[in-house]
């Protein structure tokens, strides 16, 4: 849907957890010595000045990271997330949020490889601004879903594949369970981490057991975070939930000592919950 803009809602709480996630993981895979692919099927614009309009419209960024930014006593995977986002705002102050992109460029070795997707022309033409040019980039203009399929299996057999659709459309869930389906048939051990939202809405609510059962028997970890109650109307991004299909080992418990400090700091309502599932051989 070429309407949708994430500037509109950068650095929210949904970016919270989905970029806390992504550090957790690249860190595992920078582990080993060997080479990795990330590839990332909706880019986005890769950052995001949230000084400007688009990003203060909302400022979804104040129930987000900016809850974060200040506090002292954060668990270590959480500081670990801080410093990334820290290292793009270097006089101090929160101006800046990286996307995606930004972060997994930032943690990448120089022997790994980054492939952007994004279908809007003006997101687009900001991400490959930034990174088209850098060395093991590579940014095209098209959509992630279909484009996945041609760089599936990576010459170097590991990978990261982030699917993050902004699911405005009720088709952007059949086709995200169609994309990892027919992934896992090219690329079974790839690492698949699928961000989807918490909403009022029936297909939100059947994605995850829908997503565990394309798993099969492979490994997975579903995470997610309710911080919000809906609005009057039934309506709004209430949470979110990364699901990841061969995850990392260690992340069920990094997430296990962060969740209750991260869903306080985040939590809007009292009823604010995490849940934390997995499936490991």
């Amino acid at each position: 849907m070429l309407a949708y803009r994430h500037a509109f809602h950068a650095g929210n709480h949904a970016d919270v957890l989905k970029h806390l996630v992504l550090v957790q993981v690249l860190r595992h895979m920078n582990r080993k010595e060997k080479p990795y692919w990330v590839i990332d099927t909706h880019a986005g614009a890769g950052g995001y000045p949230l000084h400007e309009a688009s990003a203060q419209k909302n400022a979804e960024y104040a129930d987000g990271i900016e809850r974060l930014w200040n506090r002292k006593d954060a668990p270590e995977a959480v500081q670990d997330y801080l410093a990334q986002i820290r290292a793009f705002n270097t006089g101090g102050p929160l101006l800046y949020y990286p996307g995606s992109p930004g972060i997994a460029h930032q943690l990448m070795r120089p022997q790994d490889k980054l492939r952007l997707f994004e279908l809007h022309p003006t997101d687009h033409r900001v991400l490959d601004a930034t990174f088209g040019a850098q060395p093991g980039v590579q940014v095209r203009c098209a959509d992630g879903f279909v484009a996945l399929k041609s760089l599936l299996p990576p010459q170097d057999r590991r990978a990261v594949v982030l699917l993050d659709p902004s699911y405005e459309l009720k088709t952007d869930y059949a086709a995200l369970r169609n994309t990892v389906s027919d992934a896992l048939q090219r690329f079974a051990v790839g690492t698949y981490a699928v961000w989807y939202p918490v909403l009022q809405r029936r297909e939100s609510h059947l994605l995850p057991q829908q997503l565990r059962r394309i798993a099969g028997q492979a490994d997975w970890l579903d995470v997610r975070m309710q911080v919000r109650e809906p609005d009057a109307s039934g309506f709004g991004l209430l949470g979110s939930g990364m699901f990841l299909i061969n995850p990392p080992w260690t992340l069920h418990a990094t997430l296990r000592e962060v969740l209750p400090w991260l869903t306080g700091v985040l939590g809007q309502f009292n009823g604010a919950h995490f849940a934390l599932e997995q499936q490991a051989g």
